[in-house]
């Protein structure tokens, strides 16, 4: 080649790349990979005018341009390729010619992680132990990321509950061993991704850039190592999802799309909040819209899932999250308020391509068949969900009574009796995710008024029954706090995780002795299940709570019975071991799990709101 054509190349390219990140051109996805299930692919191109251009070419082997589609607004164009499976990773050109010009985007097309799914996106079971934590207000480990110029809340003061406090992924890896310690196997973090909305951004529900993660909290270089490290630690990372809504400043409504990407109303319309006109056959079709489709606040515009183009958005994103990062799990956030035709299409896609990915749903509703309608059940019903699992708070909402409410025909320990009872519904009540309280309820050690016995019966429970139990984050030290009159106030910093702070209480030399106390009964419990045939897979036995408040349940297989004791009344009770002959015949002798004291199997009394969980011996 002689120098002039070199000469006139280089010139040729230096312009085209400075035309285009001048114009700042963005492609979601960011990229994709080859040998994916998901080979259509809907590129959404983002930039100044990029819809009026002549044409969209494509020239690499093994990928088609089956589509250029042009929408409403200018400043969008959607790209549907195939990418088949001969193609090699590489740097796709998407050419772009405008106004006698010629420019290229580039899109990655990158090889698939090693494993081809069976290294990540393992999903979770009932040998698990998830633990919930918002980085925000964990543990500080990168103190140079506290504010980021440009951001729009800069706020960073640790004496207010509205205010950013710094907590950061990093903070969180560097406590993965203190957590392994506990008999945590999972972590699920309140979401990641970029919330660069003017304030209260700590929880990080209101998405602005699906594509970037937080940089506040270390951005994707620090998320990456997180989950390299949970998973060498042999432990799992689940990712916090939200298809209902984005942040009022996220891109697509700054610069909609087109006018449906959003559902629109005459009026602000908020959402009824009302689960049960989603299934009641008598109901509205006015209030079933106000409930899908309206928004979850001012500040959080609802997406328009039956816009092909947000379902593909959605989607994709699902898919490349998991692809990129390796994460194993979803929690779906506000899963009721989202079009569940919609959410069906998108848990299939990720079921296809990850076989072993598990998902839950936040059901925050009441009432076991209204939870149930949401999630795989065993109705004969015109819509079926295909979600494998809700987060249960049926049995939240039960396990609160019995623990603050007396012994009733209804009330108090029979709801959690009651609750338990009607399991039939589900297709498989091992996978729902059972729980205490989390980042929107009041911490349950205040809820049952810091009783040390209450609080322990309620772990003992939480930590032997069907299901996946989730600890938020400070519930192994008892932390306190009250949604009223902010939820802030149950989203208080772990004491320790801020260089400087006063007490460590990620060490028992930090940790009071209530709170230490509390530490070791779920390190217990919790490294106990992890090989515990009968809690991990085995059946369960629950026997009607007597009117003395006794509540006594089983979980059982051929090579081992657990049983759990709960005496929820304010008088002592005694335990006759002979009323349980069905699960307790054969055995002589009754192991604590949490003292390892042996004694003989046979009647004992239980004191006010005591508990315990034993293990039958021959």
């Amino acid at each position: 080649m002689k120098k002039t054509e070199l000469f006139l190349l280089f010139t040729f390219y230096f312009f085209v790349n400075v035309f285009a990140q001048k114009n700042s051109y963005n492609c979601y996805p960011t990229n994709w990979w080859t040998g994916m299930k998901w080979n259509h692919v809907q590129i959404m191109i983002h930039g100044n005018d990029i819809g009026n251009a002549n044409a969209y070419t494509i020239n690499y082997p093994g990928v088609k341009l089956e589509k250029a589609e042009k929408v409403e607004n200018k400043n969008y164009v959607f790209l549907d390729i195939f990418i088949s499976s001969s193609t090699k990773p590489g740097i796709l050109k998407i050419n772009v010619k405008k106004k006698g010009s010629t420019f290229i985007i580039n899109f990655p097309i990158k090889k698939r992680r090693t494993g081809n799914g069976t290294a990540f996106a393992q999903g979770v079971t009932s040998k698990d132990l998830i633990y919930l934590i918002m980085p925000d207000r964990f543990s500080n480990g990168d103190t140079t990321n506290d504010r980021i110029p440009g951001m729009r809340d800069q706020s960073l003061d640790r004496d207010t509950v509205y205010a950013r406090h710094g907590g950061d992924l990093k903070g969180i890896e560097n406590h993965l061993d203190y957590l392994k310690s506990l008999g945590v196997t999972t972590l699920w973090l309140n979401p990641v991704i970029e919330n660069d909305m003017p304030d209260r951004t700590e929880h990080g529900y209101a998405f602005t850039d699906h594509y970037k993660i937080d940089p506040r909290i270390g951005g994707e270089k620090a998320y990456q190592e997180l989950i390299d490290a949970v998973h060498s630690k042999h432990m799992k990372m689940i990712q916090d999802a939200v298809y209902n809504h984005v942040g009022s400043y996220h891109f697509t409504v700054l610069d909609p799309p087109m006018k449906d990407w959003l559902h629109q109303w005459p009026t602000y319309t908020n959402t009824n909040y009302k689960d049960q006109v989603l299934f009641d056959p008598y109901a509205s079709k006015k209030e079933k819209k106000i409930m899908s489709d309206g928004w979850f606040t001012r500040q959080m515009p609802d997406l328009n899932q039956e816009n092909p183009y947000v379902a593909n958005f959605l989607i994709q994103h699902a898919l490349w999250t998991v692809e990129e990062f390796g994460i194993d799990g979803w929690r779906i956030d506000t899963y009721i308020y989202n079009n569940l035709d919609f959410m069906n299409r998108c848990n299939k896609a990720l079921m296809d391509e990850y076989p072993k990915i598990t998902m839950f749903g936040e059901t925050w509703v009441h009432g076991v068949l209204n939870q149930s309608y949401f999630v795989q059940n065993n109705f004969n019903i015109p819509f079926k969900s295909n979600l494998q699992a809700p987060a249960d708070f049926q049995t939240l909402w039960a396990i609160t009574d019995a623990m603050t409410k007396d012994f009733g025909w209804t009330d108090g320990v029979n709801e959690l009796y009651t609750t338990l009872a009607q399991d039939f519904v589900y297709k498989d009540p091992m996978r729902n995710v059972i729980f205490l309280d989390n980042h929107d309820l009041s911490r349950f050690y205040s809820v049952v008024d810091t009783s040390m016995l209450k609080y322990k019966a309620a772990l003992a429970w939480l930590l032997t029954c069907r299901g996946i139990p989730e600890l938020y984050y400070g519930d192994e030290i008892g932390m306190q706090g009250f949604t009223f009159p902010n939820d802030g106030h149950v989203r208080l910093d772990f004491p320790g995780g801020w260089p400087g702070d006063p007490v460590n209480k990620f060490t028992a030399a930090g940790r009071t002795p209530r709170e230490d106390s509390i530490w070791n009964y779920i390190e217990k419990l919790a490294n106990f299940r992890k090989n515990s045939a009968a809690i991990i897979t085995g059946k369960m036995m629950q026997f009607e709570p007597k009117e003395d408040g006794l509540y006594v349940f089983f979980r059982y297989d051929s090579k081992q019975t657990i049983m759990t004791i709960l005496n929820t009344s304010k008088k002592k009770s005694e335990v006759h071991i002979n009323y349980y002959s069905e699960r307790t015949s054969g055995f002589s002798k009754m192991k604590n799990i949490e003292t390892g004291e042996v004694s003989p199997l046979s009647d004992f009394t239980l004191m006010p709101m005591q508990s315990g969980v034993w293990e039958l011996e021959k």
